[in-house]
């Protein structure tokens, strides 16, 4: 059975890798693809350096934490930067430095206004309705306010 794995090696780490990347079409979600890669360079170095089967498991493991490493940082950098620099569907953030009315009373330091077709939390001091707030600061989904 080793001598087997030892002359098929590199075929069989090929063929698990092509098997991982058609699993990324049936379960998208760009992980399995960077293991499929890991398994792919796995099976180009076991066939050009004939590794046993215990060095062909610590080459993928290297081979995968370096893939899926490289890969968050590849589909980080196009997908995460945007919505940080505009604040894309980060409504809270858009909303900082926003001033609205109160429409009740804080009691408590807490209240709720609405902004548009929302209802948000808010924290700050105790307010009479009807008075101006700004908002300073998100903290989860609540709003911080000051008196405007």
């Amino acid at each position: 059975m080793s001598s087997w794995l030892g002359i098929h090696g590199g075929w069989l780490w090929a063929i698990l890798g092509l098997l991982l990347i058609g699993g990324e079409i049936l379960a998208p979600g760009v992980f399995l693809i960077w293991l499929g890669l890991a398994a792919l360079l796995t099976g180009a170095v076991v066939g050009l350096a004939g590794l046993g089967w215990q060095a062909a498991c610590i080459v993928f493991a290297v081979f995968a934490v370096a893939c899926v490493v490289a890969g968050r940082l590849l589909t980080r950098r196009r997908s995460e930067e945007p919505d940080a620099a505009t604040g894309l569907n980060d409504r809270g953030r858009q909303l900082v430095g926003k001033v609205f009315r109160l429409e009740a009373t804080m009691t408590g330091g807490e209240g709720r206004i609405r902004v548009g077709d929302s209802s948000w939390r808010i924290t700050g001091p105790e307010l009479l309705a009807g008075t101006e707030i700004r908002v300073v600061r998100v903290e989860g989904a609540t709003l911080v306010v000051e008196k405007a």
